[in-house]
């Protein structure tokens, strides 16, 4: 079965190696791309032709995000698939003991929890006009309070938190109507996230990339009655504490 799909931040790293994955699979893709300098998505267009739409996406902005859905309007009428992939990290380091960046936790926040819920709104009737109707968010292991062990990393920590909570508010919204959002942390992974590239993690965009994908198409592919809340999960399938 072919999907029509958007995901954001899809640049590089996972968001990427989730768009390739998609056009190889045959399925066709909106891709938000935040820096039109950066020329992978260019070159999976050239590759894949009219399969990919490139979007310019600044997901904490609202005229941006409200021209790319009319721009995806322009094209379908329902949009099976959005996974909400765009995250910025912001400061790691700073306890509560020293000066912190309210600034910055507003910017982090602005992308990672509003970003996410702001890029759902404007796509929520065309996601429900699919069969498929689901929304994958891209959350992490840093916003379960369950388990936290963290004393810094306040922006990025408290933004992903906001999105498990606002998953459990949109699935609420959606399920009478047959819409499901899913909640996934994509494991420790090989971006830049944190300005040059974080060697050390266990997974390679590809490699998260590929278990992302086999979690959502396994949900998409069993749909039935929706569940009453999402399931936050790893990315090996196991449940994570909220």
């Amino acid at each position: 079965m072919s999907y029509t799909a958007l995901v954001t931040g899809a640049d590089h790293g996972i968001g990427f190696e989730l768009v390739r994955r998609l056009l190889e699979e045959g399925h066709w893709v909106f891709a938000g791309r935040f820096n039109p300098e950066e020329q992978g998505l260019a070159e999976l267009a050239s590759e894949f032709g009219e399969q990919l739409i490139l979007l310019d996406l600044d997901v904490g902005n609202d005229a941006s995000v409200q021209a790319a859905a009319a721009k995806v309007r322009e094209h379908t009428d329902s949009l099976d698939l959005l996974i909400n992939n765009a995250a910025i990290l912001g400061d790691i380091e700073t306890t509560v003991l020293g000066e912190l960046d309210f600034d910055e936790m507003l910017q982090v926040f602005n992308v990672n929890a509003l970003g996410s819920l702001r890029v759902t709104n404007a796509l929520i009737e065309l996601i429900l006009n699919s069969p498929s109707r689901t929304i994958a968010n891209i959350s992490s292991e840093a916003g379960s309070i369950g388990q936290c062990y963290r004393d810094s990393w306040f922006a990025y920590t408290m933004s992903k938190a906001a999105v498990n909570m606002h998953s459990n508010v949109v699935h609420k919204g959606v399920k009478a109507r047959g819409g499901q959002v899913l909640v996934l942390h994509p494991g420790w992974v090989q971006t830049f996230m944190r300005g040059e590239k974080d060697s050390a993690a266990t997974l390679t965009p590809e490699q998260s990339a590929g278990k992302l994908w086999g979690l959502i198409r396994e949900a998409m592919e069993r749909r039935g009655e929706p569940a009453e809340a999402p399931v936050f999960l790893d990315v090996e399938g196991h449940v994570l504490p909220w």
